[in-house]
């Protein structure tokens, strides 16, 4: 099959960009790359970060510990290096314009903090290209990637090629309240092996007055939310991605069944509550209705733990929280169904950081990125903080005491998703939010495919939809 390439979105914003830049004399960027000053040599880094505004901990750990910390070591060495922190605090899609701007010109720092949900758009424009065709034989060799999972290194990969080293990673869950599940004459460590499971532990719930037994996100207001801790996931308990080598997901049986479990939840049986699908503030409100012991069954990220329910810091604390609150594995529709023929299946999302193939020292350059990605340098930008990070070794020690964590590093990132970082990507997101809605709505779930499948289409043309 010949499928087309979404390059159109960070082109179209770059060239505009571009020619913002030109008339007001910014040349978006530093250019060209390192730069040399004598026997110095300078390395540049832009991040979406910046003290005292936005992600003000990476920024502030960027310029207190690695910028000295590396220039030491590469003064033992006899090099004089000096890196120049490039701090931006935007939104991201004016970051996005930026950083696309700096790579089409020719220029931008060496090493570009980058969603992982861009690699592909930016790698099917030429922008960037994989780590080791940009640093040389050193990148293969890197102690590091035996310490991170293969499925945690895809979230900055691309048709199987690794485009840059993830920053952080997270997963998703069920997590569920024990009080209520004993009271409902559940099992308190709870080990669903089927989407049946989970609407049979739902069933029993809804005997309990004043109980919403389980939320599943739907709909558009909750946006991506509704996408990564909803659709994704169950989709991928399937066995089905929403993108393959075949093309993006269409009207497939695979769909049919997750718009049916969102069915059979919202319509048929009753077990979530379909107005709070279409609040604005839906997602917010079922955070707060499970603190409060009002929902059994809630599909989340590890954030949830760490900053929704935290007992001290979340915006919904929990005081009991580490007694009340269980978290499982999400289980495939059955046995051996998910990707991969996996009994259980998660989706994450995550940031990393790229080298610039503009880049006038990019081997000097990737021992940066190495430096930043070193077990000693994660375990300095864990002081105060506690996140799981893409290191395995670091995670060992650094989420020990805290068993949600340890059991995401574990047993979750081992066996996660990705989604495609392709340019058409946030549009079959909404289409897929959409057809939830209509579900949740009562849309007989064949009108709901159809109507999805036909708004994907004329996203990214009828050849690229696989069936």
């Amino acid at each position: 099959m010949t499928r087309k390439t979404y390059t159109g979105a960070i082109a179209g914003t770059a060239v505009l960009a571009l020619g913002l830049a030109a008339c007001s004399g910014d040349d978006g960027g530093t250019g060209d790359g390192a730069t040399q000053s004598g026997d110095a040599v300078t390395l540049t880094l832009v991040l979406n970060a910046i003290s005292g505004g936005k992600n003000a901990a990476e920024a502030d750990w960027i310029e207190s510990w690695v910028i000295p910390e590396f220039e030491a070591a590469m003064a033992e060495e006899g090099r004089e290096v000096d890196v120049v922190f490039e701090a931006q605090g935007v939104d991201d899609e004016d970051y996005k314009t930026k950083i696309a701007l700096d790579l089409q010109s020719g220029g931008g720092a060496d090493i570009i903090g980058m969603d992982g949900i861009w690699v592909g758009e930016f790698a099917e424009a030429g922008y960037i290209a994989p780590l080791e065709e940009v640093g040389g034989e050193a990148v293969a060799e890197w102690e590091g990637w035996e310490q991170i999972p293969e499925a945690v290194q895809n979230a900055l990969a691309f048709e199987g090629e690794r485009y840059g080293v993830p920053q952080g990673a997270d997963g998703r869950v069920l997590f569920y309240n024990k009080d209520l599940f004993t009271q409902a004459g559940l099992p308190a460590e709870w080990e669903p092996t089927s989407w049946e499971d989970v609407l049979d532990a739902a069933r029993a719930l809804k005997e309990i007055d004043g109980v919403i037994p389980v939320q599943l996100n739907a709909g558009t207001p909750m946006g991506e939310a509704t996408t990564m801790q909803g659709v994704l996931p169950m989709l991928v308990g399937t066995g089905a991605e929403v993108w393959s080598d075949d093309g993006w997901l269409g009207e497939s049986d695979e769909l049919g069944d997750v718009l049916e479990l969102y069915r059979t939840i919202y319509v048929d049986e009753e077990l979530g509550d379909p107005i709070l699908q279409q609040e604005a503030s839906g997602r917010d409100t079922s955070f707060s209705l499970f603190a409060a012991g009002e929902i059994g069954i809630l599909l989340e990220g590890d954030y949830f733990w760490r900053a929704v329910v935290h007992p001290e810091v979340g915006t919904a604390p929990m005081e009991n929280r580490d007694e009340v609150v269980g978290y499982t594995l999400i289980p495939a529709q059955e046995p051996g169904a998910g990707v991969g023929g996996q009994d259980h299946v998660s989706m994450s999302g995550g940031t990393g950081r790229v080298l610039n193939p503009n880049s006038d020292n990019p081997e000097l350059a990737w021992e940066l990125l190495a430096f930043m990605n070193s077990a000693e340098a994660f375990e300095a930008r864990a002081e105060g903080t506690i996140n799981i990070t893409p290191r395995e070794d670091v995670n060992a020690t650094l989420l020990e005491g805290d068993e949600m964590l340890t059991f995401v590093s574990d047993e979750v990132l081992p066996l996660t998703a990705y989604r495609p970082g392709l340019a058409a990507y946030p549009e079959v997101s909404l289409a897929l939010q959409e057809a939830t809605a209509a579900v949740v709505a009562g849309t007989p779930v064949d009108e709901a495919l159809s109507t999805y499948a036909e708004t994907v289409a004329g996203v990214v043309g009828d050849e690229n939809v696989a069936g």
